[in-house]
């Protein structure tokens, strides 16, 4: 698992502990590890969880755990055995950061917690990955992504007026915690690299859905009204939203009157752009409902083809709604190589979305198979064998 630094490898030669289950931590963990990091995943006994969640099963584990632990060593360890838990204290004294998501309470009962943690390895980044934040009234309760995208009005803004509640597909909430856990990391390295001393980054699933609501917050704030449902519509812009074609649907996301003016033109109504009613956002947002029944009777007769064909031609930002085979079948995804294949070619999955000087990170193994690395070698392994004494920084 160990590779030498390169552009592409910018983290080679740290070494990250993760205490991750389901998505936040494990996806935060398999970013640091593409990144060059050696993660070591430590498991209990029947495992993480998530390597159940399916179907799908995908070589021996569920997919879902499949894409959210790649280029990571995993561990078995039972916290509860005093051997076991002494050789995971050994295995962080050597190591750079430590992740955790685990049950809140948990680390601190077996002297796993940041403050125990530091106070041998003063170089230690700790990053605490929890449901409702460090503290307040609920900072002792569970979460999961599709609670909090309920608890932070998520749901309130998504799906359609006067329907059920609905929950954004991908695991947005847990996946951004994973982010900016991993974001507190790097800043953390870069601090230590500076003074020598590591630091406890604490970030949380609640925290992270209020950020993803930056923006309806910040309309509520202002207008003193709950903003609602809105569909595919983005609420401050018109016409900016799905439309049915002939034979299927169509993002048009005309921003400005300049290209609401060509779209005009492109519907065959050019005289909609001089309507007192459109000339401009504010009013096209206040008669959406009138705009958007206009523009669908016209996009209704034609397929999604022409209408992007159409739009392209004319400089208006459009885009068919693709099926997940759709969008892994175009040439755009494959030039920008955002699926990689497992060594030996038995999976493609999901890569980290950056690249250095044009050189994306590589998978070098799929997800470890459980326990595939013994516990005590691990802490043998480990990149120091006095307190403090983590490679890099």
């Amino acid at each position: 698992m160990t590779q030498p630094p390169s552009p592409a490898a910018p983290l080679a030669g740290i070494t990250v502990v993760e205490f991750g289950h389901s998505v936040a931590a494990p996806y935060a963990g398999q970013i640091l590890a593409d990144l060059g990091a050696r993660v070591i995943k430590v498991e209990g006994p029947a495992g993480d969880d998530a390597r159940q969640w399916g179907p799908p099963f995908w070589h021996g584990s569920s997919a879902a755990f499949q894409s959210l632990n790649r280029n990571k060593q995993s561990v078995v360890a039972d916290i509860k055995d005093p051997a076991d838990l002494e050789r995971l204290k050994a295995l962080m004294t050597g190591a750079d950061v430590v992740i955790q998501n685990m049950r809140p309470g948990l680390v601190a009962r077996f002297g796993l917690d940041a403050g125990a943690l530091r106070a041998v390895n003063p170089r230690l980044v700790v990053c605490n990955l929890g449901a409702f934040g460090a503290t307040g009234p609920l900072a002792d309760r569970p979460g999961y992504d599709p609670l909090m995208q309920a608890f932070a009005g998520i749901m309130a803004v998504t799906g359609e007026p006067g329907r059920p509640p609905v929950r954004v597909g991908p695991s947005i909430v847990d996946q951004g915690a994973g982010m900016w856990s991993v974001i507190g990391i790097l800043a953390a390295l870069f601090a230590r690299a500076e003074t020598g001393a590591g630091c406890t980054v604490d970030t949380s699933l609640f925290e992270t859905a209020l950020a993803w609501m930056t923006v309806p917050i910040a309309n509520a704030l202002a207008s003193g009204r709950e903003p609602g449902k809105s569909g595919s519509e983005t609420p401050m812009l018109a016409p900016y939203r799905a439309f049915r074609a002939a034979d299927g649907d169509v993002v048009i996301a005309a921003g400005n009157n300049n290209l609401f003016a060509r779209l005009c033109e492109v519907l065959g109504h050019p005289e909609w752009a001089s309507d007192p009613r459109f000339v401009d956002n504010a009013g096209r947002v206040g008669n959406r409902v009138d705009l958007n029944a206009m523009i669908e009777e016209v996009v209704g007769h034609r397929p999604v083809v022409h209408w992007v064909a159409a739009l392209e031609k004319v400089g208006v930002p459009v885009s068919p709604v693709h099926g997940v085979g759709e969008v892994l079948a175009h040439p755009q995804t494959e030039a920008v190589g955002m699926l990689v294949p497992t060594p030996g070619g038995e999976m493609r999955l999901v890569a980290t979305p950056v690249s250095f000087d044009g050189e994306r990170p590589a998978v070098r193994s799929a997800a470890p198979a459980l326990g595939s690395s013994p516990l005590a070698s691990a802490a043998d392994a480990a990149p120091g064998s006095a307190p403090g004494s983590a490679a890099r920084g």
